[in-house]
Order: C-alpha cells, then structure tokens, then sequence
C-alpha cells in the first residue's frame, strides 16, 4: 500500500507537482484551505468533485490528530496532539490580560536538554518535528480560539536543533497566499545553543529570539543546564550581542525562579555582569512544580525581593504571568500527565 501524502508541510508549488494537479494555481488553492484551517478535501469547495475524491485517496492535509484538550480555569487550553508514528506532543495555547493570543509550539518529541528542572526534560528526546507538524499545531489551536496572535516556539523541544524544519514552518505560515503571519509575531526560544543563534542571525528568519538563562552562574548553570557545559556564557553573550547587532530584533532573558537557589543578591550581580549593556529585557517566572524534582516554587516576597534587586540595577525585567498551571500547560511542565 503507498504511503498517504501530508500536505500541511508543503508550499503551493510542492502540493501542485507532489499531487501532479498540472495547473499550478490548484495548488494555491488547496494551500490556501489548509491555512484556513480546513483538515479534509472534502471542504475545499473549489475543487471539483471528482478531484476531491481522486486527492483524498491519495493525499491527506494533516499528518496528526488531537488526542486530548485539557482548558485550565485561566483560559489555557493545551492540546495533546499523535503523531503519524504514534509519538505524543503537546501544545499551548495562552491568552493575555490584554486577550492576545499566543502558540506555544513544539518542535521535537521529547527534549534531549535535560535541564534539571523542567518536566519535558524528563522525558528525553524520541525525533525531530516536521515542517507539517509544526504547522498543524497552529492551525488546531486556531481552530480551537480563532486568529492567533503570535507564535512563539517555546513547546517542547530545542528549536536551535531543528532549524531547517523550522524555517519552513514560519515560511509556510508566513506565505502571502496562506496564513500570512508577520513575523514581527514569531520567537524562537533557546536554552542557549551558541551555533544555532548565529546561524538564526546570518540566514534568518529574522524574529524575535529569547534565551533561557535562568542563572549566570557558569557552574550553577551547568549542573541546572547541562547545555553550558558546551555553550559557556561568555560565549553566549557575545552571541546575543551579535544576534541583536545582526538583525535589529529584541531579545529576552527568562530566568525560571527556583526558591533559594538563584534568587539571591550574587544571582542578580550575575545576571547584570551578564547583561551588560545589552538592550535586554528579562522575564522571570517563578518555577512552576513538577512532581518528583527537588525543587521549591519562590513565594510572592522572594520573587518581588528578586526583581528589585535587578531593577537597582537598571535592568528592565517583568515578572510574567503563570497560566495553565492546573493543566500541565504552564512553564516547564509539558509532558506531565494530567488526569481529566
């Protein structure tokens, strides 16, 4: 039996040559569908029949399915999305107090990172995503809220090590004859992946990048991060500073707040030292729990105590917003198994 055809990974002219439509405006048809969220052929009206039913024999859009759909009382719903090969993903969906909506995506099953306090990182690295794969995730939490506002590709996975996939991905969702996303709305973030910041600054796409620093601590940062080892932090400033000088676009710092450990007064002395005159903004998120990590969630005082500490320091820092805690959705804790 040959195997199905995925569509939601292809341009215009790849779906028309792929599917061998001949008149390559069919393909801009059948792309433009997909980035209306339209999941069969059976809904893409411009089609004849005939050629519905001969494409759905052969082809098929999506390559997944939404296995599960948990919404927390803040209004985050995480999807749990079965790949082809029966791998599970998963993917968020979080909505502001201003009400923008935002895709926190994957782009790999499992993480291979293991940094020592996230969930993901507990779960170890099964395979890279496919441009397709990607894509579905935006396209099923558009058909779950309606236009998104961002995109930011901060789910499970390291994207610095899935940048061709990627690229496509953002190409496709920027396509003029598609979704056409502005990629003024799309982040790419890091654990701290030197190679893959400078390969983002010299080939693009040009978007916003954040860094997951959590410390500046090179030893304290090894033993929470054991991607320092082999991406020490002089070298990863001197990257942001390129990335930022290359491309114009902002980045972000986010430091994950684990109670006693890296909110200290020599924490933020770190993190100045780090930031230097960098034109960074750092969000800190008190560290979200995870069952069976030896960690401690920051109390309001340490947090507040924390900020002020880096503000005195002229550093422009925000404490962001918790959400989808109660899910499995927030910060940290994709891939924990949530009972419904």
């Amino acid at each position: 039996m040959t195997e199905k055809i995925y569509l939601s990974g292809l341009f215009p002219e790849e779906i028309a040559e792929t599917l061998e439509l001949g008149a390559t405006f069919r393909g801009k048809q059948i792309f433009k569908w997909i980035a209306a969220g339209v999941s069969s052929f059976e809904g893409m009206t411009n089609l004849s029949l005939d050629l519905r039913d001969s494409l759905s024999k052969k082809a098929s859009v999506f390559s997944s399915f939404v296995s599960q759909k948990l919404v927390d009382p803040d209004g985050t719903i995480k999807l749990q999305i079965t790949l082809h090969d029966s791998l599970c993903i998963e993917t968020v969906l979080l909505i502001d107090s201003e009400g923008r909506k935002t895709a926190c995506v994957s782009c790999q099953a499992g993480c291979a990172m293991a940094c020592a306090f996230c969930q993901t990182g507990k779960l170890g690295f099964a395979r890279n995503l496919t441009a397709g794969e990607i894509v579905e995730q935006f396209l099923y939490l558009e058909k779950e809220c309606g236009k998104l506002d961002n995109i930011v590709f901060m789910g499970m996975g390291e994207p610095m090590l899935n940048l061709p996939e990627i690229r496509k991905a953002i190409a496709i969702l920027a396509h003029k004859d598609g979704r056409n996303l502005s990629t003024r709305r799309i982040t790419i973030s890091t654990s701290g992946v030197i190679k893959g910041i400078y390969d983002l600054a010299d080939n693009g796409p040009a978007v916003r990048l954040a860094v997951s620093l959590t410390t500046a601590d090179q030893q304290l940062r090894e033993t929470l991060m054991p991607i320092a080892k082999s991406n020490p932090l002089p070298e990863l400033s001197k990257a942001i500073r390129y990335y930022i000088e290359k491309t114009g676009k902002r980045c972000t710092l986010e430091a994950a707040l684990l109670s006693g450990i890296n909110t200290t007064q020599e924490s933020a002395n770190n993190i100045k030292k780090f930031v230097g005159n960098l034109p960074i903004h750092v969000n800190v998120i008190p560290w979200n729990p995870v069952e069976g990590l030896p960690y401690r969630e920051p109390d309001v005082n340490e947090c507040a105590n924390f900020i002020k500490l880096l503000e005195q320091k002229k550093i422009n820092v925000t404490q962001r917003t918790r959400r989808g805690r109660k899910i499995g959705g927030a910060c940290g804790q994709l891939g924990k198994t949530v009972k419904i």
